[in-house]
Order: structure tokens, then C-alpha cells, then sequence
């Protein structure tokens, strides 16, 4: 016998949470089921353990700049100390979280979901309908299609590594490569990042990443851009990575590949032929309400609707629209203006809105500010040698139309320019701001 709800959520994470929440709030019977712990890739496998881990390399980095500058003392990383910091947050997660859903009146199941028709799912053998069925099962690391692919770890694997080995090898040059070097590198560990690109972090200003390369060479990351890997093979207790660039083919040892070479949704396990739901292109195809063409009991938010960029906001962002679409009937749509990002790289760079390029084809004109930053407060007072800021500032209307910035505090300087940009702000309103002094946001009338 099959159990009914108004509307079922497939997986545990922000955009799942969301919307299991507010439509239950409102008085609708909601199911949660996910294959794996609660919690989703975020508080579990992403964003959060990785800060975790990133607060104690950021703390021993600072010191180090700090040498001769009052600080004595080698300030070292103990990984395994590091990682039971980080399993301090992580490990109560899964619990806490079924919790919170049984005492929000929220059923949850276990097992991994997949549709056997229109309104229904089938977990772990038992039958669950529903008027609405979301998904929102987040993304998994890409297949790469080489021989040897096996062998790579994913970041979740990364995150639980009970040591850290000497030689690690990075394939990608997105947001993992970028961030999980800096941890391994600052941890003792010798780091090579492979990226088939012409060079790291796409997603951000060119110039400022330029930059940033610096203290990749400052730390000791070897990178090779323009670089293919062809095959991973296993050489004992180590590996042996093949790859082809400019230089033509070359090998490189390793303890440890890292996949971070970019993640996406897994739909086969979901059956989604059983319930009609269509992809298009390898993705959903989703109406501006996030719901599916082809089946309107259908919804998606987050990673898995890839209507946006892949960043937990735009989770939390997804799933207020669906769950406004499903107590109110479709009306909402989601808004992807001037969404931030940060790569926790040290220094970290930051943007939001639009870079030169983008505004250049939009026809926009605008001025820009530039500049390295290092004689900056800010900076020298945390001991940095890289810093600096790209701004573009509309002709005309002075509304801000993005920002781009390298140095100590850009994962917070940001967010004020996210303010300006999402709503409008103009460069003169952001300057008669008074900020507080002396701070990171005391720096904007600078760039302005």
C-alpha cells in the first residue's frame, strides 16, 4: 500500500530544506527522502567542512605573514587535529536535520528515489505519491570518460582524508582545484593542478586571477594550463597521471588525484522516464516557474534545475520560488541578478554582476576602476602582498554594475556591492555611505 502526500522533496539539502519547510508550514503534508546522510552537499561535502578546514590554514597563512612583524614561532597544520574540527560541525548535521524535519510535522525515508509513474516514487521498495514531486538531489563529479577514472577521489573524499598525502594531483581548474590547493599546499603537501583551460577560475576577472597566481607560485602550486589528462594508472601504492599540453605528453607522480574538474546532476538513478519528465540537452527542461514541461507534477531547485549558477543562495533562492509555486500556483520566478561568488582561495577574490566582457556585449557603457591594492589599510594590516579591486560603474545612471575584488576581506566587501547591484545602488549612494573604520567595507568609496 502506497502512503500519499501533497507533495514529496528528493534530497535533504538547502534547496530541499526550503522547500520542505515552507510548504509544510503552510499546512501541506511533505515527505523528504535522500540516499545519503541529511544534510545535502553543502553542510556536508562542500561549502561548510571545506571552510571548516580553510579557517585553520587561513590561521597558520597568517601567521606566517606575520613573521618578523611581532609573531614568533612556526605555526604548523595538524591535519588530523584540522579534520576532527571539522568533524565537530559536520558529523551532528545528519541527525540535527532529520530533527528539524520530524518536528516540523515533515515524514522522512531513507533510499534512493526513483518515479514508477506521474505522481509517484518508489524508495527502498516502498511506494510514496504525491500532487507535487520536487527534485532537488544536488550534483556529482562529472564523468571525465579516461582510462583510470576510478582512481580519482571526489571532493567529498578529500574532506575525510585521515592524512594528508605528500603529492597531490588536481585535474580541474574551477572553484575545488582552486580552493582545495591552497588548503593542501598551506598543509605541507606538494600540489600540481592539471586544467585543460588557458587558465583557473573562469568565473572571475582575468586580471585579478592573474594576480592571484602569484601566491600559487609563492606557496609552491605547479600549474599547467592548456593541459589534457589522458589516463590515470595505478603504480603501486601511488599513481601515475598521463596528460598532454603544449609540450606534448609528459607524466605526473602522485599520492592522491583529485577529481575538480566540475559536477553535475545525476539523473539516470531517478528514472525519470517512468514519469515523463523530459531533459533537454542533458538538463531538465523547466518553464521560468521551475517546472517541468513535460510533467507539471514535477518541480526542481538548486544544482539540479541548473537555471542558475551552482552556489547554495541560489538553493535557498530556487527553493523559495518552487515552494511559493506550489502554495500559490505558478507566479514566481526566480531572480539571478547580482549573485556573488567567492573562491576561498587566500587572499580570496570575490565578484558579482558583470565583468568587461559581459558588459561590453550587453553594450553597456561604462567606466571602470582598477587597481593593485597592496599599500592599502586593509591589506597591510593583515600582512598581504596581493590585493586589489576592478569596479564598473555605469555612464549616466552610476548604478554599479559589478565588482571584482582580491585581498583579505573580499568574502565581505562583496556582499555590499551585491546590495548595490541586486538593487540598484548607485556609485554616489554607496559613497555618502558611512562605514565603519577600519574595515574591509571602509574601502569602497576608494573604488569608486
Amino acid at each position: 500500500m502506497s502512503k500519499t502526500y501533497d507533495v514529496i522533496v528528493i534530497g535533504s539539502g538547502t534547496a530541499a530544506t526550503t522547500v520542505a519547510k515552507r510548504v509544510s508550514a503552510a499546512g501541506r503534508s511533505v515527505a523528504v527522502t535522500d540516499f545519503r546522510p541529511y544534510g545535502g552537499t553543502c553542510a556536508l561535502r562542500g561549502c561548510d567542512p571545506k571552510k571548516m578546514l580553510i579557517g585553520g590554514t587561513s590561521a597558520s597563512d597568517h601567521a606566517r605573514r606575520m613573521q618578523g612583524k611581532g609573531v614568533e614561532g612556526d605555526v604548523r597544520i595538524d591535519w588530523r587535529e584540522l579534520l576532527e574540527f571539522k568533524r565537530g560541525f559536520t558529523d551532528p548535521v545528519p541527525e540535527k536535520k532529520e530533527k528539524s524535519f520530524s518536528e516540523s510535522g515533515i515524514a522522512t525515508f531513507h533510499g534512493r528515489a526513483r518515479f514508477v509513474g506521474p505522481n509517484a516514487v518508489e524508495v527502498d521498495g516502498e511506494t510514496l505519491e504525491a500532487k507535487h514531486i520536487v527534485l532537488a538531489t544536488g550534483s556529482e563529479a562529472m564523468k571525465l570518460g579516461i582510462p583510470g577514472e576510478e582512481h580519482l577521489i571526489d571532493n567529498e573524499r578529500f574532506l575525510e582524508m585521515e592524512s594528508l598525502p605528500r603529492r597531490i594531483v588536481l585535474v580541474g581548474g574551477g572553484y575545488i582545484a582552486a580552493e582545495f590547493s591552497h588548503i593542501a599546499a598551506r598543509a605541507g603537501a606538494e600540489v600540481t593542478i592539471l586544467q585543460h583551460g588557458d587558465r583557473m577560475l573562469t568565473g572571475f576577472d582575468p586580471d585579478l586571477v592573474g594576480w592571484l597566481m602569484e601566491k600559487y607560485e609563492e606557496i609552491g602550486v605547479t600549474l599547467h594550463t592548456g593541459t589534457e589528462v589522458e589516463r590515470v594508472e595505478k603504480t603501486g601504492d601511488a599513481f601515475r597521471v598521463t596528460a598532454t599540453g603544449e609540450g606534448g605528453s609528459r607524466t605526473f607522480d602522485a599520492d592522491l588525484v583529485v577529481h575538480a574538474a566540475g559536477r553535475k546532476p545525476d539523473f539516470a538513478p531517478l528514472a525519470l522516464e517512468a514519469a515523463g519528465v523530459e531533459l533537454h540537452d542533458g538538463k531538465l527542461a523547466l518553464n521560468e516557474y521551475l517546472q517541468s514541461t513535460s510533467n507539471p507534477a514535477v518541480y526542481a531547485a538548486g544544482d539540479t534545475a541548473q537555471m542558475g549558477p551552482p552556489l547554495t543562495p541560489v538553493s535557498n533562492h530556487d527553493g523559495k520560488v518552487v515552494a511559493a509555486n506550489l502554495l500559490e500556483g505558478n507566479h514566481s520566478t526566480p531572480n539571478y541578478k547580482g549573485v556573488p561568488s567567492v573562491a576561498f582561495t587566500l587572499p580570496l577574490i570575490a565578484r558579482v554582476g558583470l565583468d568587461e566582457a559581459e558588459a561590453r556585449e550587453q553594450g553597456l557603457k561604462f567606466r571602470m576602476q582598477c587597481d593593485r591594492t597592496p599599500g592599502w589599510f586593509s591589506t597591510r594590516q593583515q600582512a598581504e602582498s596581493v590585493s586589489g579591486y576592478k569596479v564598473l560603474v555605469e555612464d549616466g545612471s552610476e548604478r554599479i554594475l559589478g565588482a571584482h575584488l582580491l585581498g583579505p576581506h573580499a568574502d565581505e566587501v562583496i556582499n555590499v556591492f551585491t546590495l548595490a547591484v541586486r538593487h540598484g545602488l548607485t556609485a554616489d549612494q554607496l559613497k555618502d555611505t558611512m562605514f565603519a573604520y577600519p574595515t574591509g567595507a571602509s574601502d569602497i568609496s576608494s573604488m569608486l
